[in-house]
C-alpha cells in the first residue's frame, strides 16, 4: 500500500551493497530530472518465518536499530542534502515481494544488481530479476559501476 499520488515518485532497493547505493545515487538524479520523490525502501525478514519447520525467531534482530541503519546509509551515500529528499522505509517481508508493493504506482523502481549470473541465478533467483519481471511500473537494473561521470547517468526522455 502506498502513501504517494501515483506516477509522482521513484522506489529505490537499498540494501547496503555497492550496487544499491549506485542504484540509490541514479534513482535521485532521475527524480530531479523527472520531478519525482525518492522512497528508498529496505526488506528485511525473520530466518525461518517463511517456513513451517522451525519457529520465526531471531534474537539478533532490532527493528530500530535498522531504521537508524537504513537512514545513515542513505545519509552516507547521498549527503545531508541529498537525503533530504528520500523518504526511508524499512518494511518487513520478502524483498522482491516488498520492492514490487512499494512500486505500485509508482514512475520507476530502480534497483541494483549484484552480478550474479549462470547456474547460481537460476537456483537463488535474485530480486532484480524478480522485480524485472513483475512489476508494475518501468524497472531499472543498476550496476556498481554506474556510478556518477561514467556516462551512465539518467535521461529524462
Amino acid at each position: 500500500m502506498n502513501t504517494h499520488d501515483s506516477g509522482s515518485r521513484i522506489v529505490v532497493g537499498v540494501d547496503g551493497s555497492p550496487s544499491s547505493r549506485a542504484a540509490l545515487r541514479w534513482a535521485v538524479r532521475y527524480a530531479g530530472l523527472v520531478g519525482a520523490t525518492v522512497d528508498a525502501v529496505a526488506a528485511w525478514d525473520v530466518p525461518g518465518a517463511r517456513s513451517w519447520s522451525s519457529p520465526a525467531v531471531d534474537t539478533e534482530f532490532d527493528e530500530e536499530q535498522a531504521e537508524r541503519g537504513l537512514v545513515e546509509e542513505v545519509r552516507d551515500v547521498l549527503g545531508e542534502s541529498g537525503a533530504s529528499r528520500v523518504h526511508e522505509r524499512l518494511v518487513r517481508g520478502d524483498a522482491a515481494e516488498v520492492l514490487l508493493d512499494a512500486a505500485e504506482g509508482a514512475q520507476a523502481l530502480v534497483v541494483g544488481s549484484r552480478g550474479r549470473g549462470g547456474f547460481r541465478r537460476a537456483l537463488l533467483g535474485s530480486v532484480s530479476h524478480q522485480c524485472a519481471v513483475h512489476a508494475s511500473c518501468p524497472v531499472v537494473i543498476v550496476r556498481p559501476e554506474t556510478d556518477a561521470g561514467t556516462g551512465d547517468e539518467p535521461r529524462a526522455s
